[in-house]
């Protein structure tokens, strides 16, 4: 029955208009006039500040202004950029997106900014928001596939699609619960699974933290969808700024982790755990004797790790990480001084080189060779806090490993054995199917050095900055000792062969010291692709060709035209050819271009070690100092080096970087093409011409292993597919085609051409039919490139010494088909982006 003594409620009160204010409107007015006055002078910085006054005090014409606000912002934006104002663009930005905060351009153009910046886990949450306002935002599509491939790399995929590993997690985590460790802590929790693990064995308090802000989001969306949102505590942030009990009431019995990489303690495992035994972690139980409950003491799951390694002969691992070449394109590599990979390392740290990289050894193109027996490296207690502590402070090890085969010490190999707990461990060995790679330590050695069995090879172990360093340092053979690392430690030299005759020591260890010396003054870091580029001797043998055949031409060319107008000259001053050269990164192709004679290069080189290693190539080989130039060093902007070399010449030829090492087609790779045309003499040509993508359907489990978690049944029954695969791209990067595990189901298509000498003859989709030669599924279509240097000379990306990557576009739904049918392939190229789609041809048709 209804309050008969409630008050009767009063009626709602017509809302009072706003009484006009003139000068507010005289204000709007001016500023907006101001604004677009300062629009049409390009004065963008002052308009955007008018444009923000007028849609704050008046957001009735937020529409009105929509797109004129965009473009100033944008261009105000890259004045920003331009002059290093990078915090001014940001807050410009954050300024727009309060007035606008569901406007899907700005928020993909400022992922842009935020990704060019290396702010990748901020820049996909920006892609990500404007698809979500758009899902047919192309533009914002492909910067999220993009970012997505750095940002969740294909081993979140294949270690959430790896059910053994996944349940032998799970079967040690339950075993420690069941046995009273009823409080958890998951440090770096990724999607959630193993704090999900401990809180289905029945942990009575289960938290977990994340420093990744995508995935700390991924994982809030993973426990709510399987019913944990509220019985797990999950935190954005680093484990080591956790508190108690500031972020977690008490100390927790039992912290379950996989913070390791490929070299074991690379995520900073060490650390970690130090902290966690200090603050987080209940003290651990000193020894059988303690009768203490496992709820009042601390373990950690995984329990400890054993690390092995071997030495390796590996060619593909040696072209990455050292010169493999005496001359590149007729070049003498002798004067270039000593280059190598940014990968080295010694016992002593340091900050600017990467201790080891990682490779699958069992897909690595050309295989490997083992060159000793698999060594135990190092053990390690995860469970014991002073052992931990000390491990930065341990002697260098020395391990002497006999040699079993002869071949080419190109690098060590180095595996690990995580134990779980006494029953349970993983190992990631490069015979054991595993969603591990191994990391590898190359060997900078350029005198190439052949080890022979009964060799001893002498390898240093050492972990003083929480990372596991080990190098090759000597081989002893016959008694004799053989230095591998000049840099060696004058304190552990006392324990090898010492030499018989002091005078000859005394003359070697200066000769040692003037070698050093040289080798620091002469030294030049390349990344490991741009190693691969120097190492491929085809490529540059090609170029070489090519570019030889166009200054023949244009010279012929000139020739007639003096013969016709009765006029000799030499060709010198404004009678040079100029190149440019726009290659990313170390490129040799201006010099080549330069070593042509009566040529002029411009190399877009910037790094002043590298510009100095192309400037002692060309006195070696009496190029003329004037006739190369780097035109970065007078340049603000990277994108005005598509100009005219002076006033009364265009470019002879220019040279564009066209493929990414990764597979992809270089992004505004046309827009490029389509203003170099513009600026070449007659005869004048772009190289490449043309580049012909050729493509083949194929069956692997693996790539879709690697692009997507297949369903709930790996990863334990736990609904996490449909949230870690929002970031499954399309397009499968950095793939060697030569050893992925795949069925070949057709033989190989021409996909797609791209002409950059003809923009008529371009096109943005394209239809082929393609007959299978074998049934099964096609899962998807890996695709390379042919690139034509002109009409007679081509390179192609799936050649044996190809420093590039291939790709392959990955179907969402695999197609089964049977021996003759006939698959429509959609190919659509937009913005330097390809994109696959296939279907099953009902009838039969022609290829086109």
């Amino acid at each position: 029955m209804p309050n008969t003594n409630a008050r009767p409620k009063h009626g709602r009160r017509p809302r009072r208009r706003r009484r006009e204010d003139p000068a507010r409107n005289e204000l709007v007015s001016s500023s907006l006039e101001s604004a677009q006055q300062c629009l049409f002078n390009q004065d963008y910085g002052t308009a955007f500040v008018h444009y923000l006054l007028v849609l704050n005090l008046a957001p009735v014409f937020k529409e009105f202004a929509k797109e004129s606000f965009r473009f100033t912002l944008f261009k105000w934006a890259e004045e920003l950029d331009s002059v290093g104002r990078i915090q001014d663009l940001f807050d410009c930005y954050e300024q727009a997106l309060e007035l606008f905060p569901a406007d899907e351009v700005i928020l993909n153009s400022m992922g842009e900014h935020l990704f060019r910046m290396g702010f990748r886990d901020e820049a996909a949450g920006h892609f990500h928001k404007a698809l979500k306002l758009k899902p047919d935002y192309t533009e914002a599509r492909e910067n999220f596939y993009r970012v997505a491939n750095w940002l969740v790399e294909r081993w979140h995929f294949l270690m959430l699609n790896d059910h053994g590993r996944n349940q032998k997690y799970q079967q040690a985590i339950q075993k420690a619960v069941q046995s009273g460790c009823n409080t958890v802590l998951d440090i770096g929790t990724g999607t959630g699974i193993l704090g999900m693990c401990a809180k289905k064995a029945g942990a009575a308090e289960v938290y977990a933290c994340e420093l990744s802000k995508t995935m700390y989001e991924l994982a809030c969306e993973v426990l709510t969808a399987n019913g944990m949102d509220g019985r797990i505590k999950i935190l954005h942030m680093k484990s080591l700024e956790m508190e108690v009990p500031k972020d977690i009431p008490h100390k927790v019995s039992l912290v379950v982790t996989e913070t390791v990489d490929a070299g074991l303690f690379g995520e900073g495992i060490i650390e970690s755990l130090i902290h966690a035994w200090h603050h987080l972690l209940l003290p651990p139980q000193r020894g059988e004797n303690e009768l203490r409950e496992p709820s009042a003491t601390g373990r950690v799951i995984p329990a400890g790790a054993t690390v092995f390694g071997m030495a390796v002969e590996s060619l593909e691992i040696r072209r990455h990480h050292r010169t493999c070449v005496s001359e590149v394109g007729g070049l003498s590599m002798a004067a270039a001084g000593k280059l190598r990979s940014p990968v080295s390392c010694t016992s002593v740290p340091d900050d600017s080189m990467e201790p080891y990289t990682t490779e699958r050894l069992s897909r690595l193109p050309g295989g490997y060779k083992p060159l000793t027996e698999p060594f135990t490296a190092l053990n390690i207690d995860f469970n014991n806090v002073e052992e931990l502590e000390g491990l930065s402070s341990r002697e260098v090890q020395q391990i002497r490993l006999l040699v079993t085969q002869e071949g080419e010490l190109d690098a060590l190999a180095v595996w690990f054995q995580l134990h779980l707990d006494e029953e349970n461990s993983l190992s990631t060995g490069p015979q054991e199917d595993t969603c591990w790679e191994q990391a590898i330590y190359p060997d900078h050695n350029t005198k190439r050095f052949v080890l022979k069995p009964k060799d001893e090879l002498i390898v240093e172990v050492s972990c003083q900055d929480s990372f596991l360093r080990l190098c090759c340092v000597a081989v002893v053979r016959d008694g004799h000792e053989i230095c591998l690392d000049k840099r060696l430690d004058t304190q552990h030299s006392e324990n090898y062969i010492s030499n018989p005759n002091p005078e000859a020591e005394l003359c070697s260890a200066l000769a040692c010291l003037q070698t050093d010396q040289n080798q620091s003054k002469d030294f030049c870091m390349l990344e490991c692709s741009e190693m691969a580029l120097l190492n491929n001797h085809d490529y540059h043998q090609s170029f070489c060709s090519a570019l030889a055949k166009l200054i023949a031409q244009l010279k012929f060319a000139c020739q007639n035209q003096e013969a016709g107008s009765r006029v000799q000259s030499d060709l010198t001053g404004s009678d040079l050819f100029y190149v440019l050269d726009v290659s990313e990164g170390f490129s040799l192709l201006s010099l080549i271009a330069a070593s042509q004679g009566q040529v002029k290069a411009y190399s877009s080189v910037e790094k002043k070690k590298q510009q100095e290693v192309l400037k002692r190539l060309a006195r070696s080989s009496n190029i003329p100092e004037q006739h190369l130039e780097f035109w970065l060093n007078h340049m603000e902007d990277e994108h005005g080096m598509l100009k005219r070399p002076s006033r009364e010449r265009l470019w002879s030829a220019i040279i564009l970087d066209c493929v990414e090492t990764c597979g992809l087609i270089r992004q505004k790779l046309m827009e490029k093409a389509s203003l170099a045309r513009c600026l070449l003499e007659e005869g004048g040509q772009i190289f490449p011409q043309k580049i012909v993508v050729y493509g083949m359907l194929v069956e692997s489990d693996m790539l879709l292993l690697e692009s997507a978690v297949q369903g709930q049944e790996p990863t334990l029954g736990f609904n996490i597919a449909p949230f870690i695969n929002q970031f499954t791209v399309p397009v499968h990067v950095f793939l060697d085609f030569s050893t992925l595990e795949c069925r070949h189901l057709s033989e190989s298509v021409e996909l797609f051409v791209l002409d950059l000498m003809n923009a008529n003859a371009n096109y943005t989709n394209r239809e082929i039919k393609v007959q299978a030669t074998s049934a099964g599924r096609i899962t998807a279509i890996p695709f390379w490139y042919q690139i034509y240097l002109d009409q007679d000379i081509s390179v192609s990306t799936l050649s044996q010494n190809s420093h590039w990557k291939q790709a392959a576009a990955v179907l969402q739904q695999p197609l089964e088909v049977r021996v003759g049918d006939w698959v429509r392939l959609a190919v659509k190229l937009h913005k330097s982006t390809i994109s696959i789609s296939a279907h099953i041809e009902d009838v039969p048709g022609q290829m086109e």
